[in-house]
């Protein structure tokens, strides 16, 4: 049942046209003053406001201007129902925004007409707003990849990984993006002759594990911890809901696909064409870089995961590495390598 405030401070008046609206199924509500019957709607918020205009207390244009500057009656449908006839008196009712303006005396028709048609716009007018909101927040929220790995983190679900554990392996059902918030993963495969080769590393704030951002395709690649790792992945029917919703999101993904493709290009080129200490300088870099250490940080990773980012045999890593220590270039204590010269290994690159 919609319900209406009647603000009206003649009793006898107030009683009828009470008597009247619930006649026609509404519930009424009764301020006897504008002071009252601002206090009444920010309290009950009715549906509409049938107001006079000569009152004690408050007048109704007092009343309409208090609820207008309040943000939970604001959009309430507000009707004046007046004695005064004069035009300068309608415009001013109309100016300060009310929806519909009745002189007494006036019949039931009338005054249940101008309600329905106002209830009826008002309900239109709140559709829409509703709409924009919703098309606002959507805008808002994921507006970039940014705002999307923040998605991640508030609705992923949280996974923790030892040292050197396995996340997936290749051939499992891809159910889910991940987003790292600590730590180090590697992507690896397996050639025909079985060497492992590492296909990409990822750190801190990186996405991976999206052989498909919409369909659980099976995963063409391992992925393994390097250190201890946290993640939160998100599952493809919801990051497909997201998608469908924020396209500009989408964009931003493909050229995150296109840089990965870039990358393993550029990976490949270098396997196929740099010398072994190029690919033996770069790969420390690239390690040094994934794990946000500064040059003069030492950095923890295992020989074989570097020879299979370089894309060389584990010996023949061993042999270049003990040639940079020899010239100065690193330091090497078991598993352990500290940058000492970065220069001249960003010039062997």
């Amino acid at each position: 049942m919609r319900k209406i405030l009647l603000i009206e401070d003649d009793v006898v008046l107030r009683e009828n046209t009470t008597e009247l609206l619930e006649l026609s199924d509404y519930q009424v509500i009764n301020a006897p003053n504008g002071k009252i019957g601002v206090a009444t709607a920010k309290e009950t918020l009715p549906d509409i406001i049938v107001c006079d205009i000569m009152m004690p207390e408050l007048d109704g244009y007092g009343v309409l201007e208090a609820l207008t500057n309040n943000e939970n009656t604001k959009h309430i449908p507000f009707i004046f129902l007046s004695a005064k006839t004069e035009r300068s008196d309608v415009r001013k009712g109309m100016d300060l925004g009310a929806d519909d303006y009745i002189t007494k005396p006036f019949n039931e028709e009338e005054l249940i007409s101008a309600i329905e048609s106002r209830l009826a716009k008002a309900a239109i007018l709140k559709d829409v707003r509703e709409n924009k909101l919703a098309q606002k927040e959507d805008t808002e929220q994921i507006r970039s990849l940014n705002d999307l790995k923040n998605y991640f983190d508030d609705n992923g679900e949280t996974f923790h990984f030892a040292k050197e554990a396995i996340i997936y392996k290749e051939g499992n059902n891809s159910n889910y993006i991940y987003l790292i918030i600590s730590g180090l993963v590697k992507c690896h495969k397996l050639d025909e002759q079985g060497k492992q080769l590492t296909t990409a590393l990822f750190k801190e704030d990186d996405l991976f594990g999206y052989t498909s951002f919409t369909q659980n395709l099976a995963y063409q690649e391992s992925a393994t911890t390097i250190k201890e790792t946290e993640l939160v992945g998100l599952s493809k029917k919801a990051l497909t809901n997201v998608l469908n919703k924020n396209h500009r999101v989408t964009l931003e993904l493909i050229e995150l696909l296109t840089e990965d493709l870039a990358g393993v290009k550029d990976q490949l080129l270098q396997m196929a064409y740099s010398s072994v200490s190029k690919k033996t300088a770069s790969t420390i870099l690239l390690f040094a870089e994934k794990l946000n250490r500064k040059p003069e940080d030492q950095i923890k990773i295992s020989r074989n995961d570097l020879a299979s980012v370089a894309g060389i045999a584990t010996e023949t890593l061993i042999r270049t590495m003990s040639s940079f220590k020899k010239q100065g270039f690193i330091e090497i204590e078991g598993r352990t390598i500290k940058i000492l010269d970065l220069e001249k290994l960003k010039e062997i690159c």
